[in-house]
């Protein structure tokens, strides 16, 4: 076989990483979207901040190795986890890698009380650290899709505990967003759609009792095509 000859995966190594979104409150209160990295341990940019990921497994499927590559790198096992896109630039890295990068949702009691390893840390994605790799190019892609995807789907819900109010639902929109929401306009479209049921219980605190709802789990939190009805 001549050098021209030779497939391209013979010199290409396939890699799975991962974005994973979730909602901390800063020193004020407000939420801000986060997500976690881990420090790489070698060269190239050993010491540097990058997306949780690792090697596909020839012998997986793409969803198994995302999967296995979060439960190994950080202990996370998120309930939303979606194909992202595929990276790869020939310069992203001194030897050919193709990454393919999923993006992931977790609400705050998937978060809880994991014991995630010591390199692992939350960051603020709006203000990262300069990442491995073109790292911080996929974490922008990511928001990107998140904050289109919110317009069109009920995807904040991904960042929610199972029971909420119209506000807290509202802040997530306006975390991902990054800009106001008038809350008279939100809770009327909130409650005349088809993805929110009303329950019995009530938010107490120092404010008036607010409505609690709940996912309408008859509804996808997003529509993932004719892929995902194959399955």
């Amino acid at each position: 076989m001549t050098r021209t000859d030779v497939p391209l995966i013979d010199a290409t190594r396939v890699a799975v990483s991962t974005v994973i979104f979730s909602l901390r409150r800063d020193a004020d209160g407000r939420p801000l979207v986060v997500l976690p990295l881990v420090t790489r341990t070698r060269d190239p940019y050993e010491g540097r901040r990058a997306l949780p990921g690792g090697w596909l497994d020839h012998s997986e499927s793409l969803d198994a190795a995302a999967s296995r590559t979060l439960a190994e790198t950080t202990g996370l096992a998120p309930s939303y986890l979606e194909q992202l896109y595929a990276f790869g630039d020939v310069d992203r890295s001194p030897t050919r890698v193709v990454s393919i990068v999923y993006w992931a949702l977790l609400r705050p009691d998937e978060v809880e009380g994991v014991d995630s390893p010591e390199n692992t840390a939350w960051f603020d994605a709006a203000s990262l650290p300069e990442l491995a790799f073109d790292h911080n190019h996929i974490v922008e892609y990511a928001l990107w899709r998140l904050r289109n995807k919110v317009g069109y789907s009920r995807i904040a819900h991904g960042l929610l505990a199972d029971e909420f109010t119209i506000a807290e639902l509202r802040e997530v929109y306006e975390s991902i967003l990054d800009r106001r929401l008038d809350p008279a306009n939100f809770r009327r479209q909130a409650e005349a759609s088809d993805s929110l049921i009303r329950t019995d219980g009530f938010r107490t605190g120092s404010h008036r009792p607010a409505r609690l709802y709940r996912y309408n789990r008859d509804v996808e939190l997003a529509d993932a095509g004719p892929v995902a009805a194959r399955r």
